[in-house]
């Protein structure tokens, strides 16, 4: 990595407190309660399972290097003792550390809350530090943060803590699609005012809002914000290991301390801020559906510059090739066998004849065998892979061997030495373990590993916090395509105050959403095209209250085609529920509705189809999220060319923008209608080739004529 900053700034020589302030502390909670990562963690902790071939944990403090950190707490809970071992023997205790100082602590605590109130009486804060999960992967410079931090504290000491969010949409990868967290900020001061957690399962009649009515009258604009990500790092002064130890009953960060301090601020006077990244990249491996996410974008370059080919930890010596696979060196690969596209190869392992290997992470030694096909798996260290076995969307730990002529199902999880005999189904969410939680010895299961097999399922116990995220690693489908996961401003049924819509501050009301006159618009516009689609109304009246809506809001070209498009794919996919195929739902609402379409695209006569460019990458954009969205994108594309909407030459203008490939999803979702996009440039060309052949000729036609004459 670059040069590291210390965060310490200038600092008046022989002042010996400003020293002590200056120094930029972090604390790293390495144990996060939650068993969210069992059985794998029944022998490891979770910051020392690998992500992308490299230790959670090292990703973590590498953001903290490069944000200028000089000493550093290190909190362990579960498997103390292997932590301790893996950091003393690491790069972060050597001579040429980045840190200063590495504070190894033991804790026993039960909750994050025990270890604030432990790390409170430890009077070991001097200043401003940093708290991070153990769990972070982030690329932000933190710089600009820290300095509002610190502005707003010499103005204010009741600042206490400033929180990082990140701005993801409201359908995000790394989001959770059961608990939706919402963030009530002053967008004046970048204060949050309420936080809460709305229950992604209840009705709509329970997803309420409680703030207090204080909150809503004396701030005169509110953003209500449900698309921001909880990164897990807060930048705090000392005030805020205080609090937590006046009460013993905070036990998380956000469900009982923010939600607490926010609720008291008329006894305490405390006021927490929030700093929302727009373009860095900050998530935490936070469950099984993150892990997949986190390492999707890993491989994707979404985090660079922690890539494998940075080679985080010494030894590694990862190459980037074409189509983002990584490969070490000392790998032995068959001539026959087939290695697709974002992968990741480590030392030491060999791939068998005919075996197929597509976006999957294969850790160092691993053995594959012949004829096997691995697909969105993760394989660690020393795993042995017999001949004609399929492994989809699996995580299979270091040493387990599973036989020949097997089958691992999507999101199976196989812990530490498990193994599998010849012919065995493992079936999709099944979790098999040869360790127990109390540490006695393990019994196996034939039923489950087979005669010759070793190991047992696992069993979740009752009191287990496990969020419905976890219960597959790869829904492939729910990492990428969940259009119901995320909290839509209409799902927030009633803000549970007790003044009425008509007391309500304006610019409060106008900014629930985002805030932004163009959000009420897109909600506006979307909603009342959908109703229309839905109810059957004409294509007429649907485009004349389209464009009232326009003239209310001002609103942009572009901005009435993303609401177009989001309304008819939206609807689209509700005929498709509904019993329709994909091209019967497209070309019933595209046929109909053509005039609405239509009226937003003024490039016919322009050589450069930008609006009709436009066009197909929101529809490519709102499908990403979609269930079969590269399907539906396909039909649409042939329905817009055979309505006359879209010209030949702005497929070809669309394919070669750099927005339609930019990121794996965009990619992925228009992979289908390549076909169509090649069929349009090879018609193009067999006109070309007959017009010139009819004029080769219309030339030798005149020739001969001449000839005769």
């Amino acid at each position: 990595m670059g040069a590291k900053q210390k965060g310490g700034g200038s600092k008046p020589k022989g002042n010996t407190a400003d020293e002590v302030e200056e120094t930029l502390q972090a604390v790293v909670l390495a144990d996060t309660f939650e068993p969210r990562f069992e059985p794998f963690t029944l022998d490891k902790p979770r910051c020392l399972l690998p992500l992308a071939n490299t230790p959670i944990i090292e990703y973590t403090l590498e953001f903290l290097a490069n944000a200028g950190v000089e000493e550093v707490f290190l909190y362990a809970g579960a498997h103390s003792d292997l932590l301790e071992k893996y950091i003393n023997a690491s790069k972060w205790r050597a001579s040429s550390s980045p840190f200063k100082q590495f504070n190894f602590l033991k804790s026993t605590s039960a909750s994050v809350g025990d270890v604030m109130r432990d790390l409170d009486g430890k009077h070991l804060i001097a200043g401003d530090f940093i708290v991070v999960s153990g769990d972070v992967i982030s690329n932000m410079p933190i710089e600009g943060a820290l300095k509002q931090h610190r502005a707003r504290r010499e103005k204010d000491k009741n600042a206490i803590m400033t929180m990082v969010l990140r701005e993801a949409g409201r359908n995000h990868r790394t989001k959770s699609s059961t608990v939706s967290p919402v963030f009530v900020i002053d967008p004046t001061k970048d204060r949050c005012l309420h936080y809460e957690e709305i229950d992604e399962h209840a009705d709509n009649n329970h997803k309420r809002l409680n703030i207090d009515t204080e909150v809503i009258l004396t701030h005169p604009e509110l953003d209500i914000r449900q698309d921001l990500i909880d990164c897990s790092i807060d930048i705090c002064t000392p005030d805020v290991l205080s609090l937590w130890s006046d009460s013993f009953d905070y036990q998380s960060p956000r469900k009982h301390y923010l939600f607490g301090v926010l609720k008291d601020y008329e006894l305490n006077g405390k006021t927490i801020h929030t700093h929302i990244i727009k373009d860095d990249y900050a998530a935490r491996v936070r469950n099984l559906k993150a892990y997949d996410a986190v390492s999707k974008d890993i491989i994707s370059r979404w985090t660079y510059p922690l890539c494998p080919d940075t080679n985080l930890l010494p030894g590694h010596t990862y190459d980037l090739r074409k189509g983002n696979l990584y490969q070490e060196q000392g790998v032995t690969l068959a001539r026959s066998c087939v290695i697709g596209r974002r992968t990741v190869i480590g030392k030491g392992t060999s791939i068998g004849d005919k075996t197929t290997v597509r976006n999957t992470v294969l850790g160092r030694n691993c053995k594959i065998g012949r004829n096997v096909k691995l697909e969105g798996a993760y394989l660690w260290d020393g795993v042995v892979i017999g001949d004609n076995t399929d492994i989809n969307g699996a995580i299979i730990a270091d040493g387990v061997v599973i036989g020949k002529n097997c089958k691992v199902a999507a999101g199976a999880l196989l812990s530490y030495g498990v193994k599998i005999a010849d012919g065995i189904t493992v079936e999709a969410g099944t979790r098999i373990t040869k360790s127990c939680r109390d540490g006695s010895e393990s019994i196996s299961d034939p039923s489950v590993v087979g005669a010759d097999g070793e190991g047992r399922e696992f069993i979740q116990g009752e009191d287990d916090d496990e969020d419905e995220d976890d219960i597959s690693v790869a829904s492939s489908g729910l990492v990428y395509q969940n259009p119901a996961a995320s909290l839509s401003s209409a799902s927030i049924s009633t803000l549970s105050s007790d003044i009425s819509d008509a007391s309500w501050p304006r610019s409060a009301r106008s900014s629930f959403s985002d805030g932004e006159e163009q959000d009420n618009f897109h909600h506006d516009a979307t909603t009342s095209i959908f109703d229309s689609l839905r109810d059957g109304v004409s294509a007429d009246v649907v485009q004349l209250e389209l464009v009232s809506l326009r003239m209310t809001a001002n609103a942009s070209d572009v901005q009435v085609r993303r609401a177009i498009v989001a309304s008819f794919m939206k609807h689209v996919q509700q005929l498709m529920e509904a019993g329709k195929n994909a091209s019967e739902a497209v070309h019933q609402i595209f046929s109909t509705y053509r005039e609405v379409v239509d009226r937003t695209l003024f490039d016919r006569a322009k050589q450069e189809k930008k609006d009709q460019v436009d066009l197909l990458i929101q529809l490519q954009q709102d499908l990403v999220h979609r269930n079969k969205g590269a399907n539906i994108l396909l039909f649409t594309a042939k329905e817009l060319y055979d309505l006359e909407l879209v010209d030949e030459e702005a497929y070809e203008q669309w394919w070669s923008d750099s927005r339609s490939s930019e990121t794996e999803e965009m990619r992925n979702v228009r992979s289908q209608a390549q076909q169509f996009v090649e069929w349009l440039a090879n018609a193009e060309e067999e006109e070309s080739s007959e017009e010139e052949s009819e004029e080769d000729d219309d030339e030798e036609e005149s020739d001969e004529e001449s000839d005769e004459e």
